[in-house]
């Protein structure tokens, strides 16, 4: 039997939000409470530290509500799913934020990190996407976080193959089925050494973060397929170079900049045609494809 929120509530999750970016959006999130009331969900994959950011925040007079959510996890998503479905029939707003980047100083083998990094950023985030989607109500709202390092550009390996990739990854034919086997092809070829000469680049978070923002354009493709009339909406947003333990507090912006640009794809109006775009940290939507002067850090 589901138990349905207070009318009109549009109901929200944030993943990996116990910190840095994730946090500062559910912040914000929880102060939209106007015209359209929110329940949002803070997620993290470690629990205590999660509720410890639920209680920062209420601190601050804010009513986020907890789960835990490991992206990485098929029982972790799964039992997320069933909550959600339960309890509230659908949700409004996905915010996919959750990853994780090896710093530059990084002794583990590249070959681990390039596993463990697409396994997270890229197959985390699909793993979400594919069990959550279903729950997706009409009008709703997605946000897949990704990064200036995942502009399509920063496929650097040697040429002429980088320029194979970077075409077969915006190509208007390319399947999900495609894009994850070249995701795990990279993970192969860094096991042996060989994906530099192969047209990557020497960076595992850049293969990953290529990967989610492809992966958005397919997503709101086949959404626009599947369940065409829906107003179902999902862009993949960098945030900026932010202060985070990620960028290990090197950044020049703040978390509550940085969530500025997420909020607003989260925040889309009806029938926007802001879909399946790359929207950069002033919120204004950039080409994917084409490197434009001084776009870059």
């Amino acid at each position: 039997m589901v138990n349905l929120p207070t009318a009109n509530h549009l109901v929200c999750i944030v993943t990996g939000a116990n910190k840095g970016i994730g946090l500062a959006v559910t912040r914000a999130l929880c102060s939209l409470d106007r015209d359209e009331p929110r329940l949002v969900y803070l997620t993290s994959r470690d629990r205590v530290s999660g509720e410890q950011a639920v209680k920062l925040l209420q601190k601050e007079g804010h009513q986020p509500r907890y789960h835990q959510l490991d992206i990485t996890n098929d029982e972790s998503v799964n039992t997320l799913f069933d909550y959600m479905k339960d309890k509230y029939g659908g949700i409004d707003v996905l915010i996919n934020n959750a990853g994780i980047a090896y710093k530059n100083d990084s002794q583990a083998p590249f070959s681990d990190q390039a596993k463990v990094t697409v396994e997270t950023n890229f197959g985390g985030t699909r793993r979400v996407c594919k069990k959550l989607f279903p729950l997706l109500r009409k009008g709703a709202r997605l946000v897949n976080v990704t990064s200036n390092c995942g502009h399509l550009s920063k496929i650097t390996g040697e040429e002429p193959a980088s320029k194979v990739l970077r075409d077969r990854l915006a190509s208007q034919k390319l399947t999900e089925e495609e894009l994850v086997g070249m995701m795990d092809q990279f993970v192969k070829l860094a096991n042996e050494g060989e994906h530099v000469k192969s047209g990557w680049p020497n960076s595992a978070y850049k293969v990953s973060k290529v990967g989610v923002s492809a992966l958005t354009i397919l997503q709101q493709r086949t959404l626009d397929v599947k369940r065409g009339g829906e107003d179902i909406v999902i862009n993949h947003v960098h945030p900026g170079y932010v202060d985070t333990d990620m960028t290990s507090h090197k950044g020049h912006r703040t978390v509550d900049e940085g969530a500025q640009s997420i909020v607003f794809a989260a925040t889309l109006s009806a029938n926007t045609n802001i879909r399946g775009e790359y929207i950069w940290e002033d919120s204004s939507v950039t080409s994917w494809v084409e490197e434009k002067v001084n776009l870059f850090y």
